[in-house]
């Protein structure tokens, strides 16, 4: 079974009424509803982003519950789904049966070609600059390409000095022991998934038949991908112009065995995986390969491809794609925090500005606040004329800011599929035509420009979740939540002050590399060079981006649950003393005043201002204050003959005095029993109850309080072991979504929303009004 777990599909009758919109009336143009066929929202659209995503989700799920299956390739029908499959979770491929033929093909037209006499690029002339010159030796020229291109730089963890020796005349032993600046793998060294998904890529390439190369090649290829062996391959050196050829080299010099080239082997037993660090040659022999021999064109079919670049590339696309999913999911959990509207996500601005991007996504939002008991419905404002008519532009805006990044992506991600499927050497081989084409499709400006989109839409997103985390955080924004999200009393703990400050950064850095890499294109190999995409280079920190993205919402996500706690508990504790306070107005006040019904309406709408405003005070003495704030409108509302009454001050002060007493002590209770189980299920929407249960249940990370008593810390020989920091929680936030576990309830968020909106179009195509205007 795979790791991931598909929940089913809930029915929901509120979600059925949020996403069910009624059918046109009779008249064919309705005042301000767009109707013009070109640019009109419709029922179609809903098959956009989500449906995309979803179905890709769904295809790698299929793959891993069939992990033993190998995926097959024929060069036309490679889709990101499998690649990652393929790369992250140790499927391995193999080329279709029928494909071996069209391989052949072209091997052999290559050899009749050479056999006429023909002149061919890098068969029998040198390479780039230097293809001025002529060879009969071209096995050796195969192997001489290979040897320039291996210069990339490598530190092996083995590349340490043990033995002291003289150097320049010093002694270098101790500078052979010095602390190493960064990890010498993650800086030299290329994640083994990206080395994966560039071997699938380039195996599909060939498998076109383009390339001249035998099947045998073919099978080499796939070989290492069933048998786990992973060439090791430096992380920098390519300009991905003639494709990427240094970091190519490395796989051409794994198939030929080259005791130089090292490779990652794995073994897995029932429990455990063991990575061992071989040679080549070593690894080939323990898993019963033969190296292989290179012939004519095969190292340059191998090394002249954009198969390293968008390898990275498909990679990085999933994790935005899913991070994209997963911003519309915590917006509409900040809307229920901070007890926004769904107002923001109405249907009528989707269809009076159709962009595709910006429709899904408030539709998704306002799918996903089903349910909630938190955001206010359209209608239900507090009626208070000193709070703000609308939400914050970081929640009111979302799904016009989101939108267009889906459309990037959309983009970005049918450029990466075709480079999946293309053939990227040169030359190239047109068997049908009986030619050979000398061109550049190695090229890979179509991959810079997927990596260029994403990485912008990535700081993009990142931006808006950064706003929406701050406002969350900041109590004079939040809403009436207590400042840094803290349950115990605002002078002693400061929860999220350290998050709050973490993220400013993390924006920062996100807001860096979302600088396009394009722009700083250099001419190489003596001028033939001239233009080179960097695609591998974009690709690369566009994973970069896509971590610390990763990282900011994983804070975020840890930021949300506790806030939706505590507007739960103040939700709590509002219910809980609202009949009680009017009780105690009624007793003490009545007798003074008369009829307190209207007194207290007004009472209890400044009490809930004055709560919001006084979240920075202790509650020893908050609620003392709060209470006496109220006074002025109880002499406001008293009568000057009341007023004048003996009984009138006395009266006022016990009611301030019990109020305050009152108010405190049901503040405690309900927050000491709101710690000792903590539930706001009855609260929340279909998509923040997921990802509340999956955070407080699944990872175990528990409502949250600022200040750890002292013997809990110290167990008198040090720190105990039982203490986790804020840093710790949010650590298992982000190692389940870099892993993807925390996407699957994400992708049940977006399933249920799909399901309603597919029956809400049903239902619009079954009525006898238009069904473009779902």
């Amino acid at each position: 079974m795979s790791p991931f777990v598909i929940n089913p599909v809930p029915e929901n009758d509120d979600l059925k009424s949020l996403l069910d919109v009624p059918p046109n009336q009779a008249d064919p143009a309705p005042k301000n509803r767009v109707m013009q066929e070109d640019i009109s929202v419709t029922a179609t659209d809903l098959d956009y982003h989500s449906s995309m995503v979803l179905s890709h989700w769904d295809k790698l799920i299929s793959i891993l519950d069939t992990l033993d299956i190998p995926a097959d390739l024929d060069g036309k029908t490679l889709d990101l789904a499998t690649v990652v499959a393929v790369a992250r979770y140790g499927v391995s491929a193999r080329a279709k049966g029928n494909v071996s033929r069209d391989v052949a093909g072209s091997a052999e037209f290559l050899t009749a070609c050479l056999t006429e006499g023909q002149c061919i690029y890098g068969v029998n002339t040198g390479f780039g600059g230097s293809a001025n010159t002529r060879t009969c030796e071209m096995e050796k020229l195969q192997i001489g390409l290979i040897n320039f291109l291996n210069c990339g730089i490598l530190a092996l963890p083995g590349d340490v000095m043990t033995k002291k020796k003289k150097i320049r005349g010093h002694t270098c032993f101790s500078f052979a022991r010095a602390f190493p600046n960064e990890d010498p793998a993650a800086s030299t060294f290329m994640p083994e998934p990206w080395v994966r998904a560039a071997l699938v890529v380039r195996t599909n390439s060939l498998i076109s038949g383009n390339s001249g190369v035998r099947p045998c090649l073919i099978k080499s290829l796939t070989e290492l991908l069933r048998n786990s062996i992973t060439p090791i391959i430096p992380l920098r050196g390519s300009i991905s112009a003639s494709g990427d050829l240094i970091p190519l080299s490395y796989i051409a010099g794994a198939v030929q065995g080259n005791p130089s080239i090292n490779v990652w082997t794995r073994e897995k037993d029932l429990e455990n995986e063991t990575r061992s660090l071989l040679s080549a040659d070593v690894a080939l022999s323990n898993s019963s390969l033969s190296s292989l021999k290179l012939e004519p064109k095969e190292g340059l079919a191998i090394v002249n491809g954009t198969s390293m670049s968008t390898g990275a590339g498909a990679l990085a696309l999933h994790d935005a794609h899913c991070l994209l999913v997963l911003s519309q999911v915590l917006t509409s959990m900040c809307v229920e925090a901070l007890q926004g509207t769904s107002e923001s996500f109405d249907v009528f601005f989707g269809q009076i500005r159709p962009h595709k991007g910006q429709f899904e996504v408030a539709r998704n939002i306002k799918g996903f606040l089903a349910g909630s008991k938190l955001a206010i419905r359209p209608g239900h404002e507090k009626v208070d004329d000193s709070s703000l008519r609308q939400d914050r532009y970081a929640i009111r805006t979302s799904s016009q800011w989101i939108g267009p990044q889906l459309e990037d992506l959309m983009l970005a991600h049918e450029q990466i599929t075709v480079e999946c499927n293309s053939t990227t050497d040169n030359p190239v081989i047109d068997t049908a035509g009986k030619r050979i084409l000398h061109g550049g499709n190695f090229q890979a400006m179509s991959v810079t420009s997927a990596m260029e989109k994403t990485r912008s839409s990535l700081q993009i997103i990142g931006r808006m979740l950064f706003a929406q985390c701050t406002e969350l955080i900041n109590p004079s924004l939040n809403n009436g939540l207590p400042p840094n999200l803290d349950v115990d009393e605002p002078s002693q703990s400061f929860l999220m002050k350290g998050v709050d400050i973490s993220i400013a950064g993390l924006q920062a850095e996100l807001g860096f590399l979302a600088n396009p890499i394009a722009n700083h294109v250099q001419t190489a190999e003596m001028g033939n060079q001239s233009l080179n995409s960097l695609a591998l280079v974009s690709a690369r920190y566009t994973h970069i981006s896509l971590d610390v993205l990763s990282q900011l919402a994983a804070a975020y996500l840890f930021v949300l649950c506790q806030a939706l706690d505590l507007r739960v508990l103040q939700v709590c504790f509002l219910k809980t003393f609202n009949p009680v306070f009017e009780a105690t107005t009624k007793k003490i006040l009545s007798p003074v005043i008369g009829n307190v019904d209207s007194l207290h309406v007004l009472l209890w709408l400044h009490f809930q201002r004055e709560l919001n405003r006084t979240t920075s005070i202790d509650s020893s003495q908050r609620f003392a204050y709060l209470v006496k704030c109220l006074q002025p409108t109880v002499l406001s509302f008293a009568s000057s003959s009341a007023q004048t009454d003996a009984g009138f001050i006395p009266a006022l002060l016990q009611w301030t005095d019990s109020c305050a007493e009152l108010s405190l002590q049901i503040f405690h209770e309900c927050r000491d029993a709101y710690l000792m189980r903590p539930d706001p299920k009855d609260f929340l929407g279909s998509a923040s109850s997921r990802m509340y249960q999956f955070v407080r249940r699944g990872l175990e990370i528990p409502f949250q309080t600022g200040t750890v008593p002292e013997t809990s810390i110290h167990n008198g020989e040090g720190l105990s072991n039982t203490v986790a920091t804020t840093g710790s929680f949010i650590t298992r936030i982000y190692v389940a979504l870099r892993n993807g576990e925390l996407y699957v309830p994400v992708m049940d968020c977006l399933r249920e929303v799909l399901a309603e909106a597919q029956k809400a179009k049903s239902r619009s195509n079954g009525s006898c009004g238009d069904p473009r205007s779902i």
